[in-house]
């Protein structure tokens, strides 16, 4: 019969009592976590036997400098498995089919009902035995014995999106705007213009839709494709198939080049979960003045009602609003101002 606990406490208490309600840790072998955000969540576990497999590049990070062993991708086989829910439900399914064929024990859920753990764990019961179950903060852990085969059909598979002028791309579970060109991607992509110079960013690449753009360009030399998500990055190889792209799995807020840039083309993004957060197109924004040279310009799309233009006058001389429409705003910014930072990082 499977186990089931609630109660209010702090969310990285729902191993803990996971591990109280009869989850058994196993006393050898390794024990991979599935896209862990943070180190709270591993508390309860023996961080030298931990390998994290998170392909988001400042999560990967954090994770390396708190100690644990990261990779953007499994390496062999596990005793337990942690998947930490995304939003996306076709990745979260994704990924539990991942677990279950890599675990040779256990798979243990863990995730915010907002993020649809009520939803996952119904779908899950459905196909195996659900062990055991504890919902605390908000959230909900629950583990079953890893079944390959219940769940071999939800592995992720590559996808084939199509844009309004026929072109088709390749996507995967869990990118962003996975299902169809984003409307801003494109809106940007047709307002820019020929001519953007031999040295262009596009930074926050995604899968590569503005660069299939930005590639028709004849003055373009170099292409650097920037994007944290290495999922997205592994798409955007496949949808870029030209020798001018570079492609660079990087922290896009930090990413530097040891030459300036003529041109940074990019669609931030606004959100870390359900939550939005402006300061992260912020960080986009400084980065890329930190990119171009001093006469480079940057060319932005962005939800219309984010607080942008403030910080873009405050980075460069020069900005105008290319397109508008009830939805996004295309900018163009010119000469970054010499007082931008200019920190050099390793790219």
């Amino acid at each position: 019969m499977a186990l089931t606990l609630s109660d209010p406490v702090p969310r990285d208490a729902r191993l803990e009592h996971a591990f109280d309600a009869g989850l058994a840790l196993p006393t050898t072998g390794r024990i991979g976590v599935w896209r862990a955000g943070g180190a709270d969540l591993l508390t309860r576990l023996p961080q030298e036997r931990v390998h994290v497999i998170q392909g988001f590049r400042p999560d990967h990070d954090a994770l390396t400098q708190a100690g644990f062993a990261v990779s953007p991708m499994p390496e062999g086989r596990y005793a337990l498995a942690l998947v930490c829910l995304p939003r996306a439900k076709t990745h979260a399914r994704a990924l539990i089919a991942e677990s279950a064929a890599l675990s040779d024990g256990l798979v243990l859920v863990d995730g915010q009902k907002s993020d649809g753990a009520d939803a996952v764990l119904r779908e899950v019961r459905a196909r195996v035995e659900v062990l055991g179950t504890v919902s605390r903060a908000h959230g909900k852990a629950f583990w079953f014995r890893a079944d390959a085969a219940a769940l071999a059909d939800w592995a992720a598979e590559p996808a084939t999106v199509t844009d309004a002028a026929g072109a088709r791309f390749v996507t995967a579970p869990g990118v962003f705007s996975a299902d169809a060109a984003d409307p801003g991607s494109a809106l940007l992509a047709a307002a820019l213009p020929e001519g953007l110079g031999p040295t262009v960013v596009d930074l926050g690449a995604g899968w590569g839709y503005l660069g299939t753009r930005l590639l028709r360009d004849p003055s373009l030399r170099t292409l650097h494709v920037v994007e944290a998500e290495h999922a997205a990055l592994d798409c955007a190889r496949a949808n870029l198939a030209d020798p001018r792209a570079r492609f660079h799995w990087a922290d896009a807020t930090r990413f530097t080049l040891p030459d300036p840039a003529d041109t940074v083309v990019m669609n931030p993004p606004f959100h870390t979960g359900r939550a939005a957060r402006a300061e992260l197109g912020l960080g986009f924004i400084d980065a890329a003045a930190r990119l171009l040279g001093p006469g480079g310009a940057l060319w932005m799309v962005a939800n219309r009602h984010l607080p942008y233009p403030a910080a873009l006058q405050a980075r460069f001389r020069e900005v105008t609003i290319a397109v508008e429409t009830p939805a996004f705003r295309v900018y163009r910014a010119a000469q970054p101002h010499p007082a931008a930072p200019r920190r050099r990082r390793r790219a």
